[in-house]
């Protein structure tokens, strides 16, 4: 196998930290190759240039003074825009919360920050986190940087984009049902889904509260290992995250995968398109070269995650977004009395796909259809975790394909629902379990669009899963991952 490829995140530090490149340098190329392509990408709501120059200013003076900033000094990243910001706009791509500014940060944001790492700006997404495709930001679709023409995506569709197209080497995500690893393999980038309370959601914009997880972004295995160590640990202002030691991701990537057992779920190479299939079996034989133990497994309970997923998320996500009501922060339309004053204001505020899912979720959570859905819906989420666990019995790691097929077309499944909500079918499950999950650019399919092939680990398991991805990493096609230089897409593949 070939050597890792170079780690962007851990370099640009390692340079900073060591005075050899100052972070104002760093930040300001950042910067101008976002302007190269925002106006053609649109990966941000909002760039925050002027104060990511303050801030490697300030990661400057403490090299100066001898003090260490943290293990990503001056390196540029960008943070999904349900992420909370103190004293900058989070909008969740959202009318209702347009111009939105608030008064804390998320702590994820604190902890990048404290690692040295230098905040540009904040990226589009699917309104709330809802969407695979980005389309359903209410300021515009991003464009994916390998072919324009088609999605990136979603929801985390501008996080992906913008580390695709080399504007910034890591970037921060939200993951509720797919939501990072389904534009990380569109995109060609690393996207992780920690473990459920490994990083804490404290200042997430909530979504569906029992599934949502911040994940990193990144063009290596070893950049996204080295951010997502930089956002776990636990936080008392979250009572779901871990109380747990982080681990040593770095050491994990490191020690290989001789002598590991990975199943292949067979079930999920069923419904994927003949180049995912194929990039998949090549990922297996890669891992067999590298001393790993393969072999299929059919965990069929899994594909019934779907079903459950769209009835326990819009329930929650109707309770969630039940505080938008035009009385206490966001848009307000005018009305004779509060009662019309609230159902103008989520009438025009909210977009087409959240009204959806938010009438959805309150219909299944209402008198006399609760037990027959949400109930119902619960205990199928229970038969997903005991799949797991008996696959877990025999497997140290999972192998599966990330999505169905290469990025879509704008446009191609807007008008049918149903045919979106299946471009997350093989990243639903790890969420309903909260088990970890990661997607990595392993081959080119069809149109030589980048295809993503997915690992997933038992609750916790993110060492193991870290070392089977950086053994998938090492044997990838050349050019199969971004970033994509700037002329380098071809439009209408």
């Amino acid at each position: 196998m070939s050597p890792a490829p170079l780690s962007p995140a851990a370099a640009t530090a390692g340079r900073v930290r060591r005075g050899e490149q100052r972070a104002r340098a760093v930040v300001e190329e950042a910067l101008e190759a976002i302007a190269r392509r925002e106006g053609e990408l649109h990966c941000f709501n909002e760039v925050t240039a002027e104060a990511a120059l303050g801030e490697a200013d300030r990661v400057d003076a403490l090299v100066a003074a001898g003090t260490d900033p943290g293990p990503l000094a001056g390196v540029p990243i960008a943070l999904k825009d349900n992420l909370c910001t103190r004293g900058v706009a989070t909008t969740c791509s959202s009318r209702i919360l347009e111009g939105w500014l608030p008064p804390y940060d998320a702590t994820v944001v604190s902890r990048v920050r404290a690692a040295g790492a230098v905040i540009v700006g904040k990226t589009n997404l699917d309104e709330f986190a809802m969407g695979s495709s980005t389309e359903n930001s209410a300021f515009g679709p991003t464009r994916n940087p390998w072919d324009t023409t088609r999605v990136p995506g979603g929801s985390s569709g501008g996080s992906a984009a913008v580390v695709a197209a080399g504007g910034v080497p890591i970037s921060l995500g939200s993951d509720t049902g797919g939501s990072v690893r389904q534009p990380a393999s569109l995109c060609g980038v690393v996207g992780v889904k920690p473990t459920y309370g490994r990083v804490s959601r404290y200042g997430l914009v909530a979504f569906a509260s029992s599934l949502d997880q911040i994940g990193p972004f990144a063009t290596t295995v070893a950049d996204a290992a080295l951010l997502l160590e930089a956002i776990s640990g636990h936080d008392p202002a979250d009572s779901t995250s871990l109380d747990l030691p982080v681990p040593d991701l770095g050491r994990a990537i490191d020690a290989g995968v001789a002598g590991m057992r990975v199943g292949i779920v067979s079930d999920f190479l069923e419904g994927a398109s003949p180049g995912i299939r194929h990039a998949v079996r090549e990922a297996a034989d890669a891992l067999v070269a590298a001393g790993a133990a393969v072999e299929d497994v059919s965990v069929p309970t899994l594909l019934d995650g779907l079903d459950a997923y769209y009835l326990i998320a819009p329930a929650e996500a109707s309770s969630n977004l039940s505080r938008y009501d035009g009385v206490r922060y966001g848009l307000r339309v005018g009305a004779p009395d509060v009662a019309q004053m609230n159902a103008r204001t989520r009438a025009k505020g909210f977009g087409e796909e959240v009204k959806r899912r938010i009438m959805l979720g309150t219909y299944v959570l209402s008198a006399g259809y609760y037990d027959a859905y949400y109930g119902q819906a619960q205990r199928v989420r229970t038969l997903v975790v005991r799949a797991f666990e008996a696959a877990y019995e025999r497997f140290d790691a999972l192998l599966a394909p990330t999505t169905p097929g290469v990025a879509f077309r704008f446009g191609e499944k807007t008008a049918d629902p149903l045919a979106m909500y299946l471009s997350d079918l093989y990243t639903i499950p790890s969420n309903l379990a909260g088990h970890p999950a990661m997607s990595v650019p392993f081959a080119l399919g069809e149109d030589d669009l980048p295809v993503g092939v997915q690992v997933l680990a038992p609750a916790l398991g993110e060492e193991a899963m870290f070392a089977v991805a950086a053994a998938l990493e090492s044997a990838a096609a050349p050019g199969s991952r971004g970033p994509v230089p700037a002329g380098a897409a071809v439009v209408g593949r």
